[in-house]
């Protein structure tokens, strides 16, 4: 069973179609998306492999082609390519469709309430390496880009990430044993804080926060100095 492969080809397909859409053209942007996806696989990556050799969490491989690249499925390589599309493309199509930039006047807020509780999270539970680099990561990314960088952006991606939330949870249920047998991905939960959304560690909505996140900052970057 070829789960995760599938799992990647949907993700991407109606996105990637839909790209040459004549009303968005999202194909046009791919000179600013790609760049960003690849230089965030490569820190997502190194991420992985080490937490996968420490058995932080590992792969099933009755879901698996059986391909890997530096000790990690290819469908796990895959993940972060196809994931990222959909969800940029997701971003950038609610940047299209709603005019209003609804959580702009807010973003500032929000930010700071998502690094405080991120870092207060990672300071109590320093001892588990999931939670604790997960939260922490993702606070210090959200300060970069709110307070350093000083991103106008930030609000609509807020707002698009409630969105991107839904097939989030669709695509990491199923990674994670929802709707199948056994889980594609599983973890050590003494690594974790044990809550689950579902199946779902309350650390990967985090996770997908910074990885989404990530890209999105890398897109607007190279979309600003139109590279």
């Amino acid at each position: 069973m070829y789960t995760y492969l599938l799992i990647n080809i949907l993700s991407i397909s109606i996105p990637l179609i839909a790209s040459f859409d004549k009303r968005l053209e999202f194909y046009k942007k791919w000179k600013y998306l790609f760049p960003g996806i690849f230089f965030t696989l490569a820190f997502f990556i190194a991420w992985d492999v080490l937490y996968t050799h420490w058995g932080i969490w590992g792969f099933n491989s009755r879901y698996l082609t059986g391909i890997q690249v530096i000790n990690l499925p290819l469908e796990e390589w895959l993940f972060f390519i196809t994931i990222p599309y959909a969800c940029v493309f997701t971003y950038e199509a609610l940047n299209y469709i709603v005019k209003r930039d609804y959580l702009g006047r807010w973003q500032k807020q929000i930010s700071m309430a998502l690094v405080m509780i991120f870092f207060v999270v990672a300071i109590l539970h320093y001892n588990r390496l999931y939670t604790s680099i997960t939260f922490g990561l993702t606070a210090l990314f959200i300060t970069f880009v709110q307070f350093v960088r000083k991103s106008s952006w930030l609000g609509r991606f807020y707002f698009s990430y409630l969105f991107i939330l839904i097939p989030f949870f669709i695509v990491n249920g199923i990674l994670t044993g929802s709707f199948i047998d056994e889980e594609v991905v599983f973890y050590d939960d003494s690594m974790n804080l044990g809550i689950r959304i579902f199946t779902i560690p309350i650390e990967d909505s985090v996770y997908g926060l910074l990885l989404i996140l990530m890209n999105v900052t890398f897109y607007e970057w190279f979309k600003a100095r139109n590279y």
